[in-house]
């Protein structure tokens, strides 16, 4: 049976073999995925057992997705822009790096209807969440794309990776006095219950709210979105979900449906 892991330190928390089991039932195939514990100094190892019994891919999770990177024979386009890889390819003992992370996130918030064609987008964050999505956006040719970070630098580094493009770098300070359409958490905010330091004008002024972060409550950028009454909240379920199934299509070269997944992940969290 083909076999297929997510490797990650911590795992336990991680939904992804329930989601691609359930992809797998709908179509119709046999494989074996699993989390994996990888010590913080083993993941290279892992991979190569896995490669040697059977493995056709695996998932990557915090802290591997740079080690993964510098671990492929070959990179995607996206992979290479992003400096980090979600997802591993086994073929003819070739290592195929990808990251699907953008896929997920523009599929998700297209399914909400959020419009991201000439829209003014405001990603919040300059980290590895960030990286893996500016080209997945720019891609849906947004008016504007601005990358906001508390060190400029970091986010003038993205921007410079993608000349010609309608895409800036701000401090949060420098967005106070800017309006956007859709304002995307890529910061570990979400994680920490920290509130975001941008203004509530500018929240408030948005049509659409998203965070990458989910969980049984709505995150602390999320509650404050809804309190100030933007339109629509969403968080990073979805997102989840739609990763995991640019992967499998990937490696199966089936599309699965995203819904029912997702619905029974939904009702698990509630």
């Amino acid at each position: 049976m083909d076999q297929y892991r997510v490797f990650g330190n911590p795992i336990a928390q991680s939904k992804s073999p329930f989601i691609h089991q359930q992809f797998a039932q709908q179509s119709q195939l046999r494989l074996n995925y699993e989390r994996e514990l990888v010590p913080v100094d083993k993941f290279e190892s892992a991979v190569n057992n896995l490669v040697a019994n059977q493995g056709k891919g695996a998932n990557v999770t915090a802290p591997f997705k740079e080690q993964a990177f510098v671990l492929c024979d070959q990179l995607s386009e996206r992979a290479k822009l992003a400096g980090a890889v979600n997802t591993l390819s086994f073929v003819n003992g070739t290592i195929i790096g990808d990251t699907t992370d953008g896929v997920g996130l523009v599929s998700d918030l297209l399914r909400h209807q959020i419009q991201l064609h000439e829209g003014k987008i405001l990603l919040l964050g300059a980290g590895g969440a960030a990286k893996g999505v500016v080209q997945a956006l720019l891609a849906q040719a947004p008016k504007s794309l601005t990358i906001a970070n508390r060190t400029l630098s970091k986010a003038q580094a993205i921007t410079k990776q993608y000349p010609n493009s309608n895409i800036n770098a701000v401090t949060f300070t420098d967005t106070e006095h800017q309006t956007f359409d859709v304002i995307i958490n890529a910061t570990s905010a979400g994680l920490t219950g920290a509130s975001l330091p941008i203004s509530d004008q500018t929240i408030k002024n948005a049509l659409a709210c998203y965070d990458m972060v989910y969980g049984k409550t709505p995150t602390a950028f999320l509650q404050q979105a809804t309190s100030l009454g933007v339109k629509q909240v969403v968080d990073g379920l979805g997102m989840l979900v739609g990763q995991a199934a640019a992967s499998f299509q990937l490696w199966t070269g089936i599309n699965p449906d995203v819904e029912p997944v997702l619905a029974s992940l939904r009702a698990e969290l509630t």
